[in-house]
């Protein structure tokens, strides 16, 4: 019992940890998403609702590109904890048009929960996008050391 306690203890002591832990497992997840789409797994399911939209075809695919490189890229960068506010930034638009273009007709409670997991990254994204990296990331690594005052 009382390694348990000094569990918690550590833990509570150590909140941005378990922060990281959340950024790298999104990374990861969004990461993988990008890999569906370009290895053309999810790329004609997201080529469809784009054709669906009314697009171009022009702007379509510039928006598949666009939404496979932030998964891909934003997901590794969001992993490893380089530029996170950064890796987050460009994939907020993809979320917010995901929320507000693609699942808003599922509405909630629904077998699929697409809105609500779109919802759940989205906002995920804005934490980190805001709050940047944990002390798990290659950015604590690059921040310069600071001068003793």
């Amino acid at each position: 019992m009382a390694k348990l306690r000094q569990w918690f203890d550590w833990a509570e002591a150590h909140p941005k940890v378990w922060l990281d832990c959340v950024r790298i497992y999104l990374g990861l997840g969004l990461f993988v998403r990008g890999l569906l789409i370009i290895t053309n797994e999810k790329a004609d399911f997201v080529h469809d609702m784009l054709q669906r939209s009314g697009q171009s075809w022009l702007v379509s695919a510039a928006i598949l590109h666009y939404v496979a490189l932030a998964h891909l890229v934003g997901g590794a960068m969001l992993t490893i904890g380089l530029l996170t506010r950064l890796g987050a930034a460009v994939q907020v638009p993809v979320l917010a048009g995901a929320l507000f273009f693609i699942h808003r007709t599922a509405g909630l409670m629904k077998s699929d929960q697409s809105l609500e997991f779109s919802a759940l990254v989205f906002f995920l994204l804005v934490v980190f996008t805001l709050s940047g990296a944990g002390p798990i990331s290659v950015d604590v690594g690059m921040k310069p050391a600071r001068e003793p005052v």
